[in-house]
């Protein structure tokens, strides 16, 4: 009994699953930003070559 009441109050996952969780948001983000200046760079890189033509 008391080994399982040890575990119950074990919370070592928990932080371990939060700290996943964060670092999956911060991803998620990083790959929004990074995707949409990649397509404004490769807009604004075709307009100037088309003006340049």
């Amino acid at each position: 009994m008391t080994i399982l009441k040890s575990l119950l109050r074990d919370e070592s996952g928990a932080t371990a699953i939060e700290y996943g969780l964060i670092a999956a948001l911060i991803s998620v983000a990083a790959i929004t930003a990074f995707t949409t200046v990649g397509t404004k760079l490769s807009t604004m890189m075709t307009n100037t070559a088309n003006k340049l033509n």
